[in-house]
């Protein structure tokens, strides 16, 4: 355990957002954008990822993949940031303010990501 402990809070927020697909996947459902195919696979497959890339993270030979596939996986969530401002179906009550403040916060989610990266 020769990571900083907030490493290890990264690690456990990911793997419970990637529980979380699994236990409320009705919510992940209705945030899909139409134009992507099979909603409930996608949906559970970004749950998994999240699960596996958290546990890599806590492997020191494994967390420099992970975190690369972790900001490239919130690139690819950016799709249904969007989405859900964009769509009022999809922005399950939110107000607009709190989607649109969604969006800075993947980036910096990706930041916090990058910062360790041992290159």
């Amino acid at each position: 355990m020769n990571n900083p402990w907030h490493l290890y809070l990264m690690a456990v927020l990911y793997i419970a957002a990637g529980i979380n697909h699994f236990i409320k996947p009705k919510m992940y459902l209705r945030i899909m954008p139409n134009y992507l195919p099979n909603h409930k696979l996608l949906v559970s497959l970004s749950g998994l990822s999240e699960i596996i890339l958290g546990i890599m993270l806590c492997i020191p030979l494994l967390k420099n993949t992970s975190i690369i596939l972790i900001i490239l996986m919130l690139i690819v969530f950016l799709l249904v940031h969007f989405y859900m401002v964009s769509n009022k179906k999809a922005s399950a009550g939110l107000p607009k303010w709190v989607l649109v403040l969604r969006i800075p916060m993947q980036f910096i989610l990706m930041y916090w990501a990058y910062s360790y990266l041992s290159l």
